[in-house]
């Protein structure tokens, strides 16, 4: 069994007491009405706040109320029973593992037994088309259909009975129940034939309704193979064996032994086995798998590097700073496992569905079954036409048709560097009309430099530098950073600051020296009164720079006369490469783009004109402070802003902690994954490169993929649609219903598999 308990975010529950995920890997599922009974089952057990079958990864993710570990083990057995109960088996890990790297023809010996015993009850049926009569003997009949009927289809019959125990049904009671009557009906005509005569058999029917069935199941577990692609590649990542640095040089360990400070050798050719720092040597890192990035970058003393990402040609020293779970590539796989086990809003139509579909179709047939009873055709006829009912209508391509596109959707995005975290975000991302970008770090390259540093006349300006430096010096704030590039280029000396207090979205204060210094944006500034921004020596000069785009940023000291103006400070940043292409690859779709951000409205219009916005049509918003992002998004929700009415599916893109709310509060989140964590977890969307050309990359497997759900849907309803009413109206014999069957499977899964061809 495959489970994995995790604490998730505490639900208002009595005692607030924390929900746990539970994952469980189930056996035995064949179609939507499986789903449900599973579903049910799970729902029942005390303590279930909500219980998700997928059909298509055959596993189940339980949500629960667990105080303590005990708890936690004591809902697991509960859980593993109540599947078990249901008439399914949970499975094991391993098990699950084993599956995934079998060899392709694995479980096909069934398969070919059945097509061999029914092979011969079939060719009669070939022999007629050309004029020749091949009829066998009915107890050689009989040999053959009966090992197919109740030892092959003796899985059918253990699961229908399940399902008919439990007053629900599914596609295992149809075929068995189908396949039963025409088999119980051949051995009804053989025994009461007259001496001498052979009567017309159908033997041949229920033998090869099985073997379709069996072969449609095994056409889909190799395609679910290929669905869960992404989810193996990413597993083979990670190395098993390190080359661990100690006193005595290099030891061969288990990565499972691996801490965080331990110090690894990494050889060229080899695959970083956890995330670390660069302490020795340089090389080129290829981290396409990761990321998407088809070109190495650079990796030198003091960089990172990522778990699974591929050293170059230079052996290095590289100290562990994430181990396990901890690591980037294990939260990738986190994030593709959970979209690929969530169910997407749309299936709840499918669930609704196949709640009462089973029984309508046992309706239906014996419907079919009184009616030609009553137009006198005889028995023989109308219970060949009620099998054929019940062998058309198995609802197997309902329960794969939404999991098949979501598991390839988001695994063919993952091999392109865009984690999809739940169906419910690449549902709903085809829909957005609106995309709003932060500015820094998003379509702007996020490292500003210092352009200018102008001191009031008469002031050191080396020493105001210092000063500003200090304070700043534990700040990660790109301008900050900027700040310290530029005094660590100049030499000052950096005094450690006392008593630093960072104001969100407004600067930083601090003591240095015993002097109090503030540094921040001109509308804290003139928050805090200080009136030489109005009117002082540096107030036209700041409006210049404002005005040539720059970054504008106030420098005061506190003195015994109030908050002096000291010093401003202008920063420039560049356009990312390719984010003027992707805004007007957007743009070209239909798709209004905003950038937000909170830089003067100067400085915000000149950055957006040299990335192809138009302020004029309200494409900025300018000073935005990070705790009104959130609003900002909400306005373009409800299209309050530049005289856009109407409601709007919004995107977000950010990489920033203050973007988080703004990420949280789009229809659609989507981070940067060269940003923090905070945003990636507030995000439904990582992109994993910087690229803004990801977005609409993200946008269009979104659309794709939701493409892909809507023809599975309307296929897997089609088949059954015409196909019932053509079996209970005599077309269709149980023969070609069952292949019509398999086939509704299989066509809904390749279909599904055409988006693993997606590019960018």
């Amino acid at each position: 069994m495959n489970t994995s308990a995790t604490p998730s975010t505490p639900s208002s529950l009595p005692g607030n007491a924390p929900a746990q995920a539970l994952d469980i890997g189930i056996g035995g599922m064949t179609c939507a009405s499986c789903v449900g009974r599973v579903e049910r089952a799970l729902r029942k057990v005390p303590g279930v706040q909500e219980a998700s079958v997928n059909l298509a990864t055959e596993s189940a993710r339980i949500a629960f109320v667990a105080s303590t570990a005990a708890d936690t083990a004591a809902m697991d057995a509960l859980l593993r029973r109540a599947v078990r109960n249901a008439g399914y088996e949970p499975r094991a890990a391993d098990a699950a593992d084993a599956a995934d790297d079998a060899s392709p023809w694995a479980g096909f010996m069934p398969v070919a037994i059945g097509l061999a015993l029914s092979a011969p009850l079939v060719l009669p049926m070939l022999g007629d088309l050309f004029g020749q009569h091949w009829m066998l003997p009915a107890w050689v009949q009989f040999a053959l259909a009966t090992p197919v009927q109740f030892i092959l289809g003796a899985r059918f019959y253990k699961a229908g009975w399940h399902a008919a125990k439990a007053l629900s049904g599914n596609m295992d009671l149809l075929v068995a129940l189908g396949t039963s009557a025409g088999w119980g009906l051949s051995v009804w005509l053989w025994l009461t034939a007259h001496a001498g005569h052979t009567p017309h058999l159908y033997f041949e029917a229920s033998a090869v309704v099985i073997t379709l069935v069996l072969l449609g199941k095994w056409l889909e577990a190799r395609a679910k193979q290929q669905t869960t692609a992404a989810i193996r590649a990413l597993h083979a990542l990670r190395p098993d064996v390190v080359h661990l640095l100690g006193k005595d040089g290099e030891v061969d360990v288990p990565v499972a032994e691996v801490l965080a400070g331990d110090r690894l050798v990494v050889r060229p050719g080899e695959r970083f086995p956890v995330d670390g720092v660069v302490r020795e040597g340089h090389t080129q890192v290829d981290e396409s798998m990761l990321t998407g990035e088809p070109l190495p970058v650079p990796r030198d003393v003091g960089a990172p590097v990522t778990g699974g990402s591929i050293n170059g040609d230079g052996r290095v020293v590289v100290e562990v700073t994430a181990v396990g779970s901890e690591t980037v590539l294990a939260h990738i796989i986190r994030l593709v496992e959970d979209a690929q086990a969530a169910k997407a809003p749309i299936q709840r139509l499918v669930d609704q569905v196949s709640a009462v579909f089973v029984p309508v179709v046992l309706g239906i047939a014996l419907i079919t079954l009184g009616g030609w009873l009553a137009m006198g055709v005889g028995l023989e006829s109308a219970l060949i036409h009620a099998v054929a009912v019940m062998v058309i209508a198995c609802p197997c391509a309902l329960g794969l048709a939404t999991p098949a596109a979501i598991m390839a959707g988001t695994g063919v995005a993952a091999r392109h560097g865009i984690l999809i975290k739940d169906a419910q975000a690449l549902e709903l991302a085809h829909k957005v009309d609106t995309v709003a970008f932060d500015k820094t770090g998003t379509l702007t390259v996020g490292q500003p430099r210092l352009s200018a540093f102008e001191v009031v006349p008469g002031l050191d300006a080396a020493g105001v530098m210092a000063a500003v430096a200090s304070v700043q010096s534990g700040s990660e704030h790109p301008l900050a950073r900027a700040v310290a590039a530029a005094a660590a280029q100049q030499k000052l000396v950096v005094q450690p600051p006392d008593a630093v207090r960072a104001v969100p979205g407004r600067g930083t204060e601090g003591e240095v020296q015993g002097h109090g210094w503030l540094v921040g944006s001109l509308r804290w500034m003139d928050e805090l009164g200080v009136q030489a921004l109005k009117d002082g020596p540096l107030a036209d000069r700041a409006a210049a720079l404002q005005r040539e785009g720059a970054t504008v940023s106030a420098v005061a000291e506190r003195t015994d006369q109030g908050l002096a103006l000291r010093a401003i400070m202008a920063f420039g940043d560049e356009p990312k490469p390719g984010a003027r292409e992707a805004l007007a690859a957007l743009k070209a779709r239909g798709i209004r783009t905003v950038m937000i951000s909170g830089d003067n409205r100067g400085a915000a219009e000149v950055m957006a004109r040299r990335l192809g916005l138009d302020p004029d049509a309200g494409e900025v918003m300018a000073e935005v402070l990070p705790g009104d992002k959130a609003a900002a998004v909400r306005a373009l929700q409800l299209g309050n802003a530049a005289g856009h009415p109407a409601h709007h599916t919004v995107a977000m893109v950010g990489d920033g902690v203050n973007d988080a709310p703004a990420l949280a509060a789009a229809h659609v989140g989507m981070a940067m994954g060269n940003g923090t964590d905070v945003a990636m977890h507030a995000a439904g969307i990582t992109l994993m490169r910087g690229d803004p050309m990801l977005v609409a990359a993200a946008l269009d497997i979104s659309r794709r993929t939701v493409m892909k759900i809507r023809q599975n849907l309307f296929w897997a309803f089609a088949y059954n649609v015409a196909g019932i009413p053509l079996a209970a109206l005599g077309y269709l014999s149980p023969v070609v219903a069952g292949a019509a069957m398999a086939l509704s499977s299989v066509s809904v899964m390749a279909n599904a598999l055409l988006l693993k061809r997606w590019r960018l």
